[in-house]
């Protein structure tokens, strides 16, 4: 089949669903597709800035979520005109990885697929971008609703999300947890010295890694929050974020509070190509998801990229990380928001390494078994066939 993944967002992203068309497009291709992306980067830089990205932002200083709205409407609009422009190369089917993606695909007439990685309107009501009950976060919920409505086979990352789907539209969904590339992400660890020192490390230092867009939901205030009752302990633990959003402020005001500067490490953006050289020379890896405006970690990517890698994980109880890991098996569970309980995790697994590596073993095996991209997209090929 010749198969078109469409988003309304930037492509490539440092993000989860950036990862995820990825990650389809090689397991698709591997059985033998043709796959295509168009997203919003494929609009020119100047036409970008002068009809959505500029207008957003003043829009936005106006009425918080206007602008933001806004954005989201030229983004589609940019998108159905790419879509007619690419027609001609003869797609089968359109999978759309987002609502105004889907709302954009529906306009060329061609099938569409839509998958489901979250929550638009909550997602945005938790990170400040929408306010709660406006106009635009109604508006913003209809053309949600409208996109599950319109598609032929609506797809969903985890079971919540399913139930969303069903709950506010009334459509059955698939659900397909996400995945992995299992030989992208595989154990590396006796490279671990040679990353250390690429990246600027110390060999004895016990390095907490947090692969982590800076957002609410993403409870990336907690590592910090938890690390000065493990420096008693472990006074050569540091916790190490890769990401960027809008929690980065609060983030740097805790490091100053508790005077952690030598202890965390922001990095700032880091490009997926290089991620798993720092899950390589990583001790532990943190996914610290929290209920925020309603919305929960889906199946999270870097969980699962953290267990194809080998290193021991600690997530929190929420959402789609629930299934991902099985407590005192795979991966530790703490509750979210707990500082004392998050402390108590990274505590026990740099007293006990051995006990670390057992989990994460038994992770790898996991993510092999049963979060492999061949597989995924192999799943995702009979649901194409079915709505073409």
């Amino acid at each position: 089949m010749k198969i078109l993944l469409t988003t309304a967002n930037d492509y490539p992203h440092l993000g989860g669903l950036s990862t995820h068309m990825t990650t389809l497009k090689a397991g698709l291709e591997s059985r033998g597709h043709e796959v295509d992306i168009l997203s919003f980067t494929d609009v020119p830089k100047k036409t970008q800035y002068l009809t959505a990205r500029g207008p957003s932002f003043v829009l936005n200083k106006v009425s918080k979520g206007v602008g933001y709205h806004w954005t989201l409407k030229r983004r589609r609009d940019f998108l159905v005109k790419l879509i007619e422009a690419n027609k001609h190369k003869g797609y089968h089917i359109i999978n759309a990885q987002d609502a105004f993606a889907t709302l954009a695909s529906l306009k060329s007439g061609l099938p569409v697929v839509s998958t489901v990685h979250g929550y638009l309107t909550r997602e945005g009501i938790s990170r400040g971008a929408v306010a709660e009950g406006s106009k635009s976060a109604e508006e913003m919920f209809r053309a949600e609703v409208l996109s599950f409505k319109g598609t032929r086979a609506v797809i969903t990352v985890d079971t919540r999300i399913k139930d969303y789907v069903k709950e506010v539209a009334g459509v059955d969904g698939h659900m397909i947890k996400n995945f992995i590339d299992v030989e992208g992400f595989k154990p590396e660890t006796e490279r671990r010295s040679e990353y250390r020192e690429k990246y600027g490390f110390g060999e004895d230092e016990k390095i907490f890694f947090v692969p982590r867009r800076l957002t609410a939901k993403n409870g990336v205030t907690y590592p910090i929050r938890s690390l000065p009752a493990v420096l008693e302990e472990h006074p050569e633990a540091k916790v190490v974020f890769a990401g960027t959003g809008e929690a980065l402020e609060e983030m740097k005001r805790l490091i100053d509070e508790h005077n952690l500067h030598d202890n965390v490490k922001l990095l700032g953006a880091v490009d997926h190509s290089v991620m798993k050289e720092y899950y390589a020379l990583s001790d532990v890896v943190l996914v610290p998801s929290v209920h925020s405006a309603g919305v929960e970690e889906a199946t999270s990517i870097s969980a699962l990229e953290a267990m194809g890698s080998g290193v021991p994980l600690i997530a929190c109880a929420v959402g789609g990380l629930k299934e991902i890991v099985d407590h005192g098996v795979d991966g530790l569970l703490v509750p979210d928001q707990d500082v004392e309980a998050l402390s108590e995790a990274m505590i026990e697994l740099l007293d006990n390494p051995d006990y670390g590596q057992t989990l994460a073993g038994r992770a790898r095996q996991k993510i092999v078994d049963e979060y492999s991209h061949f597989a995924a997209a192999e799943k995702f090929e009979k649901i194409y066939k079915d709505a073409y």
